[in-house]
Formats: structure tokens, C-alpha cells, sequence
């Protein structure tokens, strides 16, 4: 058994996966199915067993930001009905918790290349948080864009070098894709809320940044995946919810496959 845990595969993919889809058929009648990602995430962490709060290392602070943003969700969901505006505020709250993940990385660099990286970083935080966010009413489109940035950022992660934030990322798509699994058996019984758009868009956004900053991740993925939420707004079939989950996938996985596109072409040495 021990063995098995210790494959990466399971750790990133398979427990994430089973981890997500018990968490969603648990806490879908109170509102909360939607935490299906972040039991995905905390499975992987658990399984990997790389994480302590000594010393608190860049990829340590992502693990606990990313605990922060289920909680914030699940509070969202729990205590009022999410605007159009949610979006826009956690956006902000997050996008300043970004700087504070990555605020040891960019002590190492001159005082230009902080303010440029650092906006770019916090921009790309807000906007992928905002968009995600004001998902929270579908829980179709909701389902694919956590499922496509998951896997979408894990494994440009690890084209990037950086195994660990790319298994993150990959269980966090693991989560994801249950809860959309159960979308597609359930129906509109099932609802995302901030506590799965809120949990994906942040991690995801953490993930990204953290693998173009430690590893040799192209910036242009980030612009890719910025387009995840947009894309999954495209028109979707009338019909069955499962058709429109995979059509709504298929859009979600033209903007996670550009930025696996870039950082593939970026591994190979291509100049972008």
C-alpha cells in the first residue's frame, strides 16, 4: 500500500480524483460539492508529504493560500449569495497574496524587475480569479475551467521543470474533473459556488506564477490559461448537461492546451 502511494501517478491523479468525488457527493446537498477541488489539492499534499510551515518556502505558502481561498468559498457560499462583484474583490485580496507567496523570489531581483514581474504576477492573479469567479452561477462552465486550469498548470509545471507544482496542479484537476463527473450524473443539483471557482482559479493562478518563477515556465502560458475562463463562455448545445459539459470542456482546453503548447516549445529551446 505503501508503494502504491508513493507512485506519482496515484498521488497526482487517482487518490486527488477519488479524494474529490467523495468530498462532492458528501457536500453537494449543502451547497459546498464545489470543495471536490480542494480535497484534491489537500490529497495530493497529504500523499507527497512535502509540507511544513519551516522554513516557509514559496511552494509551502501556495499550499496554504490555498487553503485560505477553500475557506473564503465555502464561507461565500455559506453565508451570502455571490455578485458580479465577489469576483472583483477576492480578485484583489488574492492578487496581494500572490505577492506575499513569491515575495522571497522577488527580493532576488533589481528594483525594475520587481515592480514589472510583480504587477504582471498580481494582474494575472486578479483577472484569473475575477473571471473564474463570476463562474459561480454555472456550474457546467464553472466545472470545465477548474478542470482545465488544474491540468492546465500542473502539467505546463512540469514541461516547466517543476514536479512538484505540476503534481499540485494535476490534483487539483483531479478534483475538479470529480465534481464536473458529478455535474454530468446529477444535474443542476450539483452547484459550484465560489468554493470550487474561487479554490481553482487561485491555486491554479499560484501554480503558474510559482513555475515561471522557479522553474523555466514562458510567461506567454499565463496568457493561455488567462483565457480559460473566457473561452468556457462560448455558446454551449442544447440538450443533455454531459454534451455540454464536453463541449464547454473542449473550449476550456483550447486555452490550457496553448499554454502547454508554450511550454513545451519552451523546453525544447524554441525563442519565443
Amino acid at each position: 500500500m505503501n508503494e502504491l502511494l508513493q507512485n506519482p501517478i496515484v498521488q497526482s491523479s487517482a487518490l486527488p480524483f477519488a479524494a474529490g468525488l467523495l468530498a462532492a457527493a458528501i457536500l453537494f446537498p449543502v451547497r459546498l460539492g464545489g470543495l471536490a477541488a480542494a480535497a484534491g489539492f489537500a490529497a495530493a499534499v497529504v500523499a507527497i508529504g512535502n509540507f511544513a510551515l519551516e522554513p516557509l518556502t514559496a511552494t509551502r505558502k501556495i499550499v496554504l493560500i490555498g487553503g485560505a481561498a477553500a475557506l473564503f468559498g465555502a464561507l461565500a457560499d455559506l453565508a451570502f449569495k455571490p455578485t458580479r462583484f465577489t469576483g472583483i474583490v477576492l480578485g484583489a485580496v488574492f492578487a496581494g497574496a500572490a505577492l506575499w507567496v513569491f515575495s522571497s523570489l522577488l527580493s532576488q531581483k533589481i528594483p525594475t524587475e520587481v515592480a514589472i514581474v510583480g504587477a504582471g504576477l498580481a494582474g494575472f492573479t486578479w483577472w484569473l480569479v475575477a473571471a473564474t469567479v463570476s463562474l459561480h452561477y454555472d456550474m457546467v462552465r464553472a466545472g470545465a475551467a477548474a478542470l482545465a486550469l488544474g491540468l492546465g498548470a500542473g502539467f505546463a509545471a512540469v514541461l516547466g521543470a517543476s514536479g512538484l507544482l505540476g503534481q499540485y496542479g494535476m490534483a487539483l484537476g483531479a478534483g475538479s474533473g470529480a465534481f464536473l463527473l458529478l455535474v454530468m450524473v446529477l444535474g443542476g443539483r450539483v452547484q459550484a459556488g465560489a468554493s470550487l471557482t474561487l479554490t481553482a482559479s487561485v491555486v491554479a493562478a499560484l501554480i503558474a506564477s510559482g513555475a515561471v518563477l522557479l522553474a523555466t515556465l514562458h510567461w506567454y502560458s499565463l496568457i493561455a490559461l488567462a483565457l480559460v475562463p473566457v473561452l468556457v463562455r462560448l455558446p454551449l448545445p442544447r440538450g443533455a448537461i454531459w454534451m455540454q459539459a464536453v463541449v464547454a470542456c473542449v473550449y476550456a482546453f483550447v486555452a490550457a492546451g496553448g499554454a502547454l503548447a508554450v511550454a513545451w516549445l519552451s523546453a525544447r529551446g524554441w525563442k519565443l
